[in-house]
């Protein structure tokens, strides 16, 4: 009996993950396919799976070519003085902008893996990303800025810390990601 279930824990390890992952791109995929579904069904009278997703990914790279080099730059600025009159959706607006383009943008922001010593007595060590360089801006000379994303969870937090404390963590961005959103437990390449 022992070994039944024992079977059938590494068959649950094994399919669970290649399951959720699935599911999970199959509810993307048809939440965003979704989105266009029943205009485009009107316009050609049936149902074309992956159709949506396919305009909207097009029509969002146009939107991207267009907001570099032609059109959006007068409207960014209209927006730009919209949102200094709210200030409010400024910091809301802004931050999400931020967000975005640290993961996805030219400027990547966590492309470099650190490790740093939180505390010396216990030889306590957490990876995190160097955010800034400096933090002479906030009278804070000596300090860098640290994000430390949390495992099984897509938040984390930021951290002040003396220059000292960091290392540069020889492993890619990615992976060093990997790693801590897995709580450690997936292997380092």
């Amino acid at each position: 009996m022992k070994r039944i279930v024992t079977y059938f824990m590494q068959g649950l390890v094994f399919v669970a993950p290649l399951a959720i992952t699935i599911y999970i791109i199959f509810v993307i995929f048809d939440f965003i396919d979704g989105l266009l579904r029943d205009l485009l069904a009107s316009w050609t009278g049936h149902i074309v799976p992956g159709l949506g997703l396919l305009i909207i990914l097009v029509l969002l790279t146009l939107l991207g070519l267009l907001g570099e080099y032609i059109v959006f730059n007068p409207f960014k600025r209209i927006w730009e003085r919209l949102l200094n009159r709210a200030p409010l959706l400024k910091v809301i607006y802004s931050s999400l902008v931020d967000l975005f383009s640290a993961f996805v943008g030219k400027e990547k922001k966590f492309n470099k893996p650190v490790l740093v010593c939180i505390n010396k007595e216990n030889k306590l060590w957490k990876i995190g990303f160097l955010t800034q360089k400096s933090m002479e801006e906030l009278n804070m000379p000596g300090m860098v800025a640290v994000y430390f994303p949390h495992s099984y969870n897509f938040s984390g937090e930021l951290f002040m810390v003396e220059t000292s404390a960091v290392q540069k963590l020889d492993m890619p961005p990615a992976e060093a990601m990997k790693f801590v959103v897995s709580g450690g437990v997936t292997r380092v390449n």
